[in-house]
């Protein structure tokens, strides 16, 4: 009976600072299946993805409720992610059935871009420090009148989408970035979430931020492009022969979709560069801990 409310309670948790960021909190669970509950085989990849499809649907609503979804940027990552997933799935099953062999890959991986975030977090743009001033002084006017509300510019207004370039608009600020680089490694990422059975959201978001993206506009776009691979993930794990353990998934997504909405309604309160440090700083510790591991054993 206990097991039905911890793994609800774990998910929650996790989901409540990952979705502030575009994350399901979904690499965290796969060392939590692993460890606690002797989960190894590739289907805890199928687990997760399944997991997703419950979890992420309330953030995306959310996103798109307070007009922070990038629609282009969420296509992109969409149409590079999901062959990669599939390119990830059969490698998995393949030359990553040693679970130390891939979480060290993906260890090296996250390193790398956790680096990567933790500096622009240090060291944030322009347009990142003009942001955070926005957002302290919304946060304080919210605090002095309860009528206070989000201003119409504080959306998100597309204004160009082509094949080379996105442009978009976010609080007086215009953001662009080139739609086959975001192409690109979308489609690299796409891969090693297959491989890890992540989809790849928690990566892509470091990736999107040295793009100088503010996440408060990428998070909404990686969650419903994770929603939409991990869908094509499941089917594709299904297919070789490593359908989900449908139970574990389902307790997993209840608290992850309750921490996904309730990370995506918080994430508007907390300034650009926190949420970014806290993201460098999980990264960076689960990271550390799967290279740990290779060379422990």
């Amino acid at each position: 009976m206990l097991f039905l409310f911890v793994l609800p309670f774990v998910s929650f948790v996790i989901t409540l600072f990952t979705s502030s960021f575009g994350g399901t909190g979904a690499f965290l669970l796969v060392p939590f299946q692993v460890s606690i509950l002797g989960f190894t085989s590739p289907s805890v990849n199928a687990t997760n993805l399944f997991y997703n499809l419950i979890a992420t649907p309330s953030g995306v609503y959310r996103y798109a409720k307070e007009g922070r979804l990038v629609l282009p940027l969420a296509v992109i990552v969409v149409a590079g992610t999901m062959p990669g997933v599939f390119i990830g799935a059969m490698l998995r099953v393949t030359f990553f059935l040693d679970p130390r062999l891939f979480k060290f890959f993906v260890g090296l991986v996250l390193l790398y871009l956790g680096f990567f975030v933790l500096h622009s977090s240090l060291h944030p743009s322009v347009k990142i420090r003009e942001l955070e001033e926005k957002f302290k002084e919304k946060v304080k006017n919210m605090r002095e009148s309860s009528r206070y509300s989000v201003p119409s510019s504080a959306v998100v207004k597309t204004k160009k989408f082509s094949i080379w370039m996105v442009e978009y608009e976010f609080w007086g600020k215009t953001f662009s970035f080139l739609t086959l680089a975001i192409f690109m490694i979308s489609f690299v990422i796409g891969i090693i979430g297959g491989i890890y059975g992540i989809v790849g959201g928690v990566i892509l978001a470091p990736a999107l931020a040295v793009f100088g993206l503010p996440v408060y506009t990428t998070a909404g776009a990686t969650l419903l492009g994770t929603f939409l691979t991990s869908l094509f993930g499941v089917v594709s794990y299904t297919i070789i022969g490593y359908p989900p353990e449908w139970h574990i998934g389902i307790l997993f997504g209840v608290g992850g979709l309750l921490g996904v909405y309730c990370g995506a309604r918080l994430q508007k309160y907390m300034p650009e560069r926190m949420i970014r440090f806290i993201l460098s700083v999980i990264v960076l510790l689960t990271a550390t801990n799967y290279i740990w591991q290779f060379f422990s054993v």
